[in-house]
């Protein structure tokens, strides 16, 4: 092997191990804790974490629940606004394609003018 070999070899090396600690630093357990650790040595927090950390740890299935009702919670809302983004950009391709505020609905009837009596009609 040539010095340049190795030279590479020690690169992936040290980039390998600088990519593991990475990744261990962006975990979710570990930014969980960073948070944390964070609440906990701030003075004003470190009653308040204390005291959630105990009721977490006597009623787990209580606080698993909230927080998967939660989470069901904010994914309902981030569909609905999604599909309110959609709904509006449907509406402004309608209006800019016919000229009008309003969409066409194959469900609805076509509005016509009313027929005059007195008009003559060659059928």
């Amino acid at each position: 092997m040539t010095d340049l070999e190795k030279e590479i070899e020690a690169s992936r090396a040290r980039l390998d191990d600088t990519i593991d600690r990475i990744q261990g630093k962006l975990s979710v357990p570990n930014i969980v804790d960073e948070m944390l650790g964070n609440a906990r040595r701030t003075p004003a927090l470190s009653g308040v974490y204390d005291g959630a950390l105990e009721a977490v740890r006597r009623n787990p299935v209580p606080v698993l629940l909230i927080a998967a009702g939660v989470g069901l919670l904010f994914n309902r809302m981030a569909r609905d606004a999604e599909r309110r983004r959609t709904q509006v950009s449907a509406e402004r391709v309608a209006t800019l394609n016919t000229g009008t505020a309003r969409g066409y609905d194959p469900d609805l009837p076509t509005a016509r003018p009313p027929r005059d009596p007195l008009e003559k009609t060659d059928i």
